[in-house]
């Protein structure tokens, strides 16, 4: 059995495994230009950072009165991100450290996102990281998406891991929000280090307000060995 026990890490997506906002923000332009929407800015983009796809859609109606159906604009918006996403999504290069040290001593390991499965698969694949994480979940595959917990319930079902072993890597407060209400114990490394303070990073057993640039492979590794049951 590996040093860390019974031990499973199920892991964020966009912002935490790969930098995909760039992205997510130039397909939202792209759509909303479409529909007659102009102007959107990046500091809009970061208003919905760790908002699912579906989440965000559902806000532009509201917010700039579209009048096309959530599913549709939804459909367009996805279209448009996965070409994007398989031109170019970078990994973040201590996250694929993390990863490939995890594999490494066999530690069961899923991606719980509120991107799409297509989107996340191309992702995977186009990163190489789908030769490690090979158990997916989508919200769109659960009934709420976070900050409910029943994307990351998922994950640890598939995996056959109990909730309570399971440690979820977040880039996002309603991601961390989420694996609490899970029962999982959760590393926030927020995109935006602005947002650190944000209460529903609070319940974060691991909080690195320095994001990306704080996080290193060895000091979570050692994080967890250091709270393995």
């Amino acid at each position: 059995m590996s040093i860390l026990g019974t031990t499973a890490v199920i892991f964020d997506l966009d912002g935490t495994l790969v930098d995909s906002e760039p992205n997510y923000f130039e397909a939202s332009r792209q759509t909303l230009a479409a529909h007659g929407v102009t102007g959107f800015t990046w500091a809009d983009q970061e208003e919905l950072v760790g908002i699912s796809p579906r989440e965000t859609v559902t806000l532009w109606k509201e917010r700039y009165g579209l009048s096309a159906p959530v599913e549709e604009v939804l459909a367009e918006m996805n279209r448009r991100y996965l070409e994007l996403a398989r031109g170019a999504t970078p990994v973040y290069p201590e996250m694929r450290k993390f990863v490939e040290l995890l594999a490494g001593e066999g530690v069961p390991m899923a991606v719980a996102s509120g991107s799409a499965l297509p989107a996340i698969a191309a992702i995977l694949a186009g990163t190489g990281l789908d030769a490690y994480l090979r158990t997916v979940v989508s919200s769109d595959e659960v009934a709420h998406g976070k900050p409910a917990p029943d994307v990351f319930l998922e994950a640890a079902r598939r995996l056959g891991a109990a909730p309570v072993d399971c440690v979820v890597v977040e880039d996002a407060a309603p991601g961390s929000v989420a694996a609490h209400r899970a029962g999982m114990r959760c590393i926030a490394v927020p995109y935006l280090a602005a947002q650190a303070d944000d209460p529903g990073f609070a319940t974060a057993e691991l909080l690195l307000r320095g994001g990306q640039g704080e996080f290193t492979a060895r000091g979570a590794y050692e994080w967890l060995v250091g709270t393995a049951e």
